[in-house]
């Protein structure tokens, strides 16, 4: 049966657990710096740590400890993790700059009564000590839960 294998995919869910650990951090972490619970946190991008960076990280990590460092699968998987890396720290991140931009530019508009639009989303990437971080917890997350 295609959904009880699915269920007993360890890749999977050590690499669910890896993204739910930080994301989870994530609202611990913003939590105790803002004083307040915000459920956006949970679903939301950006912030520290990466859970992008945790998940990828995780998935590599378990795929090479599944099928070997040396094996095809795992070269496949280390290169979508790096382009995973690579997004959630360069071109989200540039991103989030851009809307920062773009919104002080329309609250300026607003302020002199000329439009009223929406905020663009800012915190959409990831500084590099955040994917760093997300990366350390994914591999750890892996040798920690894994399991043959």
């Amino acid at each position: 049966m295609p959904l009880e294998q699915f269920f007993h995919n360890n890749l999977f869910w050590v690499t669910a657990s890896a993204w739910i650990i930080a994301q989870t951090l994530k609202v611990i972490i913003g939590f105790i710096r803002e004083k307040r619970f915000n459920f956006r946190w949970f679903v939301g991008t950006g912030g520290m740590p990466s859970s992008h960076a945790a998940g990828v990280s995780s998935l590599a990590t378990s795929v090479g400890m599944t099928y070997g460092f040396d094996s095809p699968i795992f070269a496949i998987t280390l290169v979508f993790t790096f382009i995973v890396l690579f997004d959630a720290q360069g071109v989200r991140r540039s991103t989030g700059s851009q809307a920062e931009i773009l919104n002080k530019m329309l609250e300026d508009i607003y302020w002199k009564k000329r439009m009223d639009n929406e905020r663009l989303k800012e915190l959409i990437g990831h500084t590099p000590i955040e994917v760093l971080v997300g990366i350390v917890l994914g591999i750890l997350t892996s040798l920690v839960l894994y399991h043959r």
